[in-house]
């Protein structure tokens, strides 16, 4: 059965327990916020994560990319397996005291972790979007090495929508700040974006 989360006070990395409902027993944890930045691909995510890792010393980055398997590909249930077990990971990543930063594109998108078992146990999910004008997004993508098969047409497509989606998001919640990356080097981004980590940790 899914353990009850009894919140400690308010904050950004309140103390709480959990307490398993077959048994009573209670263990301390805690329950600190998620950070997200997600965007199209082309946007500008793995560029900054690689130019932050190393420069971040209060939080843990990692790219979502890394534990994707074809076992996760189930479009009919939203790819819940897969985020699920992204938010365990990152639950127990908190208890050493430094919150996880995520990059990746699906999981950006807060319909994906709102509804999760392990939303319960993140005292909140801040939301990062980085955007850019769709020509300069098709430029990007067109300028990838063949081997990642980001040129064609349908695919370029595909993720031009994805990224008027966050530019259209406007005050729906939970909000999603936004960094327009448009005719902006990668070193500003990456400062713009170590800047939000700051104040949102």
């Amino acid at each position: 059965a899914d353990q009850i989360v009894e919140a400690g006070e308010p904050g950004a990395s309140a103390a709480s327990v959990v307490v398993c409902p077959a048994c009573g027993a209670r263990r301390s944890f805690v329950r600190g916020p998620l950070l997200v930045v997600t965007g199209a691909s082309g946007a500008g995510k793995s560029t900054v994560c690689n130019r932050l890792l190393g420069h971040v010393h209060d939080a843990v980055l990692l790219d979502a990319d890394i534990l994707w398997r074809p076992e996760f590909d189930t479009p009919a249930d939203c790819y819940r397996t897969f985020f699920d077990l992204w938010l365990r990971l990152c639950k127990n990543i908190n208890q050493s005291g430094r919150p996880v930063v995520l990059f990746g594109a699906g999981i950006g998108v807060p319909a994906n972790l709102e509804g999760c078992v392990e939303r319960r146990y993140f005292s909140t999910i801040a939301y990062l979007a980085l955007v850019c004008d769709d020509d300069v997004l098709a430029e990007r993508l067109h300028a990838r090495p063949a081997w990642r098969a980001a040129g064609s047409a349908a695919y370029i497509a595909e993720h031009q929508q994805f990224n008027r989606w966050f530019r259209a998001y406007g005050d729906h919640q939970p909000p999603i700040t936004q960094i327009d990356t448009t005719g902006v080097d990668a070193a500003t981004t990456t400062r713009q974006v170590a800047a939000w980590i700051a104040a949102t940790i």
